[in-house]
Formats: structure tokens, sequence, C-alpha cells
């Protein structure tokens, strides 16, 4: 299942319609030229045009399916991680505090501290409670978070 913020089901909305109205528009422009320089076989304009067109069309099913079967989970406090929850966490060995939200696959951006449910950290996250040690398994080993608090 996926799960998604009411902010990215908006921000996915209004990508949808952006791919929908003008994407498909330039891109079937960017077709017409193309068929206008002749011979289809080696023309790298139509050739491009169909990898955006394949590309938009790609993305466009992906939303949909986004938005027809994703859970909307909304931003609260609760005493156990889960999705929508924000962690804050030291990892063993450290003493400096990192925190992180559990977002669905579709929102993670680790730069922005957004990691997803179904990453290496954000599973061993889930279900903890503040004082919990979580341990992430890697190819080097253990790595172990312990849980300070949950927003």
């Amino acid at each position: 299942m996926e799960y998604v913020t009411k902010e990215k089901a908006k921000e996915l909305e209004l990508e949808l319609h952006e791919l929908k109205t003008n994407k498909r528009k330039e891109i079937a422009e960017a077709l017409e030229y193309a068929k206008s320089l002749g011979d289809l076989s080696e023309n790298a304009e139509y050739s491009q045009a169909r990898e955006a067109q394949g590309y938009t069309e790609d993305r466009i099913a992906r939303i949909e399916h986004i938005l027809r079967e994703a859970k909307i989970v909304t931003k609260h406090h609760s005493t156990i991680v889960e999705v929508g929850a924000t962690v804050h966490v030291v990892k063993s060995g450290t003493r400096t505090e990192q925190v992180f939200s559990i977002v669905g696959a579709e929102e993670a951006d680790t730069a922005a501290g957004k990691i997803s449910l179904h990453s290496p950290l954000g599973s061993a996250l889930l279900g903890k409670k503040p004082g919990d040690t979580a341990i992430m398994l890697t190819p080097k080993g253990e790595i172990k978070y312990t849980i300070k608090s949950i927003d």
C-alpha cells in the first residue's frame, strides 16, 4: 500500500493535471514536427518525442494509481513510530540527534529527512516507542538507533 500526505496528494494532482494538459500537447506538437521531417527510421527528433511520450504516459498511470490506491496520512502525535510520525533518534556510538519523518515511498527525500517506511531504517523504526532501540541491518553489519522521542 502507498501512503501520501495531503500535501503530497495535492502536489501529485497538480502534476497530473500538468502532464495531461500541457505536456501531452507539447509532445503531440513535437511528434507532428518530427513527422514533418521525413524518414522516421533515422529521425532523432521523432525518437526523442516518442520516448518523452512513453515516460509521460507511464508517469500519468503511476500518479493515477497512487491517487486511487494511496492512504492519506496526516502528521499526528503517537506513542509509536508509524507513517506520518517524526522520530528523533541517536545513532549508537554518537551523541548527535537526527530527525526523520516516516513517509510513503513517493515522498522519500533523505536530504530533507523524509525516509520511506520501506527503507532499511524506516522499517526498523516502525512500531517502536521512545527508549526502544531500532536495529538496521546493512552489508557492513548492524547499526543501532535509540529512539528519543516521537512527534
